[in-house]
């Protein structure tokens, strides 16, 4: 007698979903499920490697930086949304936002490890496919940068090619950072923010004041009577620490790939990239340590 196969179609004795658990929602038919919720259709068909014959580690360049736009994306959402609660001056409520802008910028550096992988000898195959196309396009990244404070004008025309984000990153180039929101809910609480801080020309990279110095001094002094203040000041280091970290692992992860070769993008390359290695988006939150107990 031949055995029955409990997977054979039509084998009445195949076991039941539902013997999983009688609740699941087996039926789905006409009705939205995890893959039309996330249109994953749309988003899985967005990888399309242009090296001919197809080189295997393609696939890995294009993740690496679709998932790191889609960080982005995330981060600028929430980076905007902490900036109209300092704004309304509700520091507490930001906290959490902030929070969840580190992790964010914790799941960007850890991802570097895994383009690492990529070795010389693979993406030389297939870099010439690229053509002009680099990572200095980013105009998320750059929107993230200008919405932190980290200003640079002389970029904005590289997206002249693209008005929706041209616009979007002239907007941001000409608005308050999330630092100056910060500034000016400590003038409005009363602390003595020099006037040329706060209304100075937010289409530059605000550069360090001794009198905002003092006020962080005064601030990290007494924590607890400046309780959120102090609590902002040091999840805005953490933020200015992680993105550090990112370019510096982003320097070693090119340096690694292809040494000193110039960019995609028509840049210098590593030379380039470190440029940006000691940025510091909030610089007095930085020079306040040296002056704190001295």
């Amino acid at each position: 007698m031949t055995p029955t196969n409990p997977g054979r179609a039509g084998d009445h004795s195949a076991p039941d979903i539902h013997s999983l658990d009688p609740g699941i929602h087996a039926d789905l038919k006409n009705k939205l499920d995890y893959a039309g919720y996330l249109r994953l259709d749309d988003l899985l068909s967005c990888q399309a490697p242009l090296s001919s014959p197809p080189h295997h580690d393609e696939l890995l360049f294009i993740i690496q930086h679709q998932t790191t736009e889609l960080w982005f994306k995330l981060a600028i959402h929430e980076v905007r949304e902490a900036m109209r609660l300092v704004a309304a001056d509700q520091l507490e409520a930001s906290f959490k936002i902030l929070a969840r802008v580190k992790h964010i910028q914790a799941q960007l550096l850890n991802q570097w490890s895994v383009l690492a992988t990529l070795t010389p000898s693979e993406y030389v195959q297939f870099r010439h496919v690229l053509g002009p196309a680099s990572g200095l396009q980013s105009h998320q990244f750059r929107l993230m940068e200008f919405l932190l404070g980290g200003k640079e004008e002389r970029l904005v025309p590289l997206f002249r090619h693209n008005p929706a984000a041209h616009a979007d990153l002239e907007a941001a180039l000409r608005g308050p950072s999330l630092y100056d929101e910060y500034l000016r809910h400590l003038a409005r609480r009363g602390l003595p923010v020099p006037r040329e801080v706060l209304e100075r020309d937010y289409t530059k990279t605000h550069e360090s004041h001794p009198g905002v110095v003092a006020v962080f001094k005064a601030i990290y002094s007494d924590p607890e009577r400046y309780w959120d203040e102090y609590e902002m000041a040091e999840k805005l280091v953490d933020i200015d620490e992680a993105y550090a970290l990112w370019r510096f692992r982003h320097v070693k992860v090119v340096q690694r790939i292809i040494g000193w070769k110039r960019g995609t993008g028509g840049t210098a390359g590593v030379s380039y990239l470190a440029q940006g290695v000691d940025r510091r988006y909030f610089p007095e939150l930085w020079d306040v340590r040296t002056e704190i107990g001295a």
